[in-house]
């Protein structure tokens, strides 16, 4: 358990916190770059802040202030210029830097523009890769965004899914170096889901976790399961200090204040081989439902779906001071220890360099990451490998991530991969009891985050 002021250090994260500070100190995604396709400006809050992120008719992204200085209207209801966002009370017109360049009246009565030159609005740099928008919300000089591997590999087809949450980040991102539940959260549960009572599946023996320079790997071994198996040579990556990879997917928890997160999903599929080359045009974006509108219930038929109901049901901001840790939480407390090691350090030093950032650009080059599936990302399987494949194979049936998938965005995928999907209900997340006692993990389950 921890106590009331350090689970306050781990959840709190509005300007001056010093977790609020820390996080600000990184790249994150707040959006996808499809969004713009028919609209300019978009509201957001982000770690605390009200902005306002918008697209300018010169094609150049900015995210300021939701107020303007002047008198405090509010800029997302702002109209775009070639260069900036202008207020549609009366006209004050901002740049990226937030600078004011125009004030139409004042400067018909001071041409020397002394008011606009000494007026400048909250302001911070965007930048868009892999289709989605990253803010940057600390100090200068920032550091590089990270250009993953995995966002530059090939014949691919790339989604970008978000859904708000309504609940702390910090216990959003400890299911990201938790193996254990999805054992029962993803494996058994959808199990019971489906009507069935069982068999379940094999339960983990060995877990493992290391620390390296982007975040931690987690390594487990289960039932039935050799030690040449991929998950417990190779494993997954928690990553510093908000994100999830699991070799062809990043998963960020973005806090939009000290009690909701934007749950960032970004899937890359590969398509078969007998479909190369592919080239996507763009990559879409779009939001899933996280509550059933027929019921109010949480919809609980999709992998990240799942995670919501865990991360939710433990309260808005979960009371760390009334937990009980066990074997599986060893991955949580080594991550917990770490942040509290480095919020420290910036503490005694405001100059302290984060965890894991990248200011080298040479370095900043298709990052690796560790991968059970890099090889198959990379070079691309013939289609009957590809759907047997236990880590890649079940995207080739249906989109099982996050509920809500549009049509337009399993059209385009369908025609991707060269096939239709299935659309099932709910989804498979382990295959048949003679399944669970091969070395190999089996397909969906190895999926669940």
């Amino acid at each position: 358990m921890l106590s009331e002021e350090k689970n306050r250090l781990l959840t709190e994260v509005g300007p001056g916190k010093p977790m609020g500070d820390y996080l600000r100190r990184y790249w994150h995604p707040v959006a996808g770059a499809s969004e713009f396709d028919d609209k300019a400006v978009k509201p957001l809050r982000i770690l605390g802040e009200d902005l306002v992120l918008y697209k300018d008719l010169g094609g150049n992204y900015g995210l300021v202030d939701r107020r303007c200085p002047h008198r405090n209207a509010d800029m997302s209801y702002g109209f775009v210029e070639q260069c900036g966002l202008r207020c549609s009370y009366h006209g004050w017109q901002y740049d990226q830097s937030g600078q004011c360049v125009h004030q139409p009246f004042e400067e018909t009565l001071d041409p020397d523009a002394r008011m606009r030159r000494n007026t400048k609005i909250k302001a911070y740099p965007v930048q868009e890769k892999a289709g989605l928008l990253w803010a940057y919300m600390g100090p200068q000089p920032a550091p590089l965004l990270p250009d993953w591997e995995l966002f530059n590999f090939r014949n691919g087809f790339a989604q970008a899914v978000f859904a708000e949450i309504p609940c702390n980040w910090f216990q959003c991102q400890e299911n990201s170096i938790d193996p254990v539940h999805f054992e029962w959260t993803h494996n058994n549960w959808t199990t019971r889901l489906q009507g069935d009572e069982g068999p379940y599946v094999p339960t983990h023996l060995k877990l493992a976790f290391d620390e390296f320079e982007h975040g931690f790997v987690y390594r487990r071994l289960r039932g039935g399961e050799s030690e040449d198996n991929v998950m417990w040579t190779t494993g997954r990556v928690t990553l510093w200090p908000n994100g999830f990879f699991l070799g062809h997917h990043f998963e960020w928890r973005v806090p939009i204040d000290d009690h909701n997160t934007l749950s960032v999903l970004w899937v890359l599929s590969r398509v078969p081989t007998e479909q190369e080359p592919y080239v996507q045009e763009r990559i879409p974006s779009w939001y899933g439902p996280i509550k059933d509108p027929a019921t109010g219930r949480w919809i609980t038929s999709h992998v990240a779906n799942q995670d919501f109901v865990v991360w939710v049901g433990q309260g808005t901001v979960t009371d760390r001071t009334r937990e009980k840790l066990g074997q599986s939480d060893k991955g949580i407390v080594m991550m917990r220890r770490r942040f509290f090691e480095e919020l420290e350090a910036m503490q005694a030093d405001p100059a302290h360099e984060p965890k894991g950032v990248i200011r080298d650009t040479a370095m900043n080059r298709n990052v690796p990451l560790p991968s059970a599936c890099r090889d198959e990302m990379l070079h691309g399987l013939p289609r009957a490998e590809l759907a047997a494949h236990p880590l890649l194979g079940p995207y080739l049936k249906d989109f099982f991530g996050q509920a809500g998938q549009p049509e337009h965005v399993r059209a385009a995928y369908e025609r991707a991969i060269g096939q239709k999907v299935e659309g099932a209900k709910f989804f498979k997340v382990h295959g048949s009891a003679a399944e669970h006692h091969t070395l190999q993990p089996t397909s969906e389950e190895e999926q669940a985050g």
